[in-house]
């Protein structure tokens, strides 16, 4: 299995085990360098940044998903990629529920590390994958259901690894085929939840071909070569480009892969290039939504409103050296613009959300 920097990054982590706890939601006057956290700030220029803040020992926020009035966010408590314990001995990741505004709700325990997280609102339910690198497995949570969490097993996952961000796009459900061997298998997967079976369809290879969508081959058909399949989202019809394609992150590739119409006999496939691996890329569905963005290095869910435009695209990039930090990517060229009025903040999930009755993952997610 290739060892890309991003690995390196999941598996260096050493973070405390799983709890349930409260949380609150207050303002935060963010740093303008670590140097300067405890320090008082005033609130970012055009911005307004809250947090939901843990109060007890779950640790690391990753994912992030909104169905009806209620807001999940999964905290991975330290738990390795194949699923691996803790420093502390912790097995199992705390998927938490908080309203709107920032109340704490139920949590649960779920076995392994939760990578991926998204809502079905058709069925009110929540999706995850454990495990991004192997010892993988899918569940379903029902939070209204007294018994709420149904784990499934794979079959023909192919790639060798394990799976990552799902997303739920025309009713079909997709998940990243993260952590493959080699290049030559499937980059995502739809997947069909039968009896305690979730069955995986290759969605769209790692050697696939697609159309280039910048540079100098812009135009022209490229063959892929996917070593690092990992977030994804749905692209809404209020982006410039890409309109409600698939979009595939391939991370330490420095790729996004938008599949239109994915899963039909129509599927296209468009590689945008990047010039920093990024995480989560999400996209605002209109003018003045708030983007929740979870940071594991102060472990807390930012909330931040601002004069985010409908179309929007605010990624989490991840350099291979120096601190995560969210930037703008234009969808023409694939540049990235810090948002330097947020400079403090260190993503990882995030997600674009409004109004009730928007039940958006990751701007999807997410995710």
């Amino acid at each position: 299995m290739p060892v890309t920097p991003n690995k390196l990054k999941r598996t260096s982590m050493v973070l405390v085990g799983a709890a349930v706890a409260a949380s609150t939601l207050g303002s935060v006057a963010l740093p303008a360098s670590a140097a300067d956290e405890g320090k008082a700030h005033a609130p970012a220029a055009g911005f307004t940044v809250k947090a939901f803040s843990p109060v007890g020992t779950e640790s690391a926020p990753d994912d992030i998903t909104r169905m009806g009035d209620s807001v999940y966010v999964s905290f991975q408590n330290g738990v390795g990629p194949l699923g691996e314990a803790s420093a502390s001995g912790a097995t199992a990741s705390t998927v938490q529920q908080f309203s709107l505004d920032g109340k704490p709700g139920k949590s649960w325990q779920v076995t392994g590390k939760v990578d991926g997280l998204t809502a079905d609102p058709e069925h009110h339910r929540l999706l995850l994958t454990a495990n991004e690198d192997g010892n993988s497995s899918f569940s379903t949570l029902s939070p209204d259901q007294a018994k709420a969490l149904t784990t499934y097993t794979y079959s023909g996952l192919t790639h060798g690894g394990g799976t990552d961000a799902v997303s739920v796009v025309n009713g079909k459900i997709l998940v990243s085929a993260s952590a493959p061997v080699d290049a030559s298998g499937p980059a995502a997967y739809s997947v069909a939840l039968e009896g305690t079976t979730a069955k995986l369809t290759p969605l769209f290879g790692d050697s696939a071909t697609a159309t280039a969508a910048n540079g100098p081959q812009a135009g022209k058909a490229t063959k892929l070569g996917l070593t690092d399949p990992d977030s994804n989202t749905v692209v809404p019809a209020a982006a410039p480009r890409f309109k409600n394609s698939f979009m595939l992150d391939a991370q330490a590739d420095q790729q996004l892969i938008f599949a239109s119409r994915p899963g039909s006999g129509k599927q296209a496939l468009q590689v945008l290039s990047v010039s920093q691996p990024l995480d989560d890329t999400v996209f605002a569905a209109h003018s003045n939504q708030t983007l929740l963005v979870t940071d594991p290095k102060d472990n807390k869910v930012f909330s931040i409103t601002g004069p985010f435009k409908a179309g929007e695209a605010v990624s989490a990039v991840v350099p291979d050296a120096g601190p995560a930090y969210l930037a703008n990517l234009d969808l023409g060229t694939g540049a990235l613009t810090p948002i330097k009025e947020l400079a403090s903040v260190q993503p990882k999930g995030l997600m674009f959300t409004g109004g009730a009755g928007d039940n958006s993952h990751d701007g999807e997610r997410s995710e």
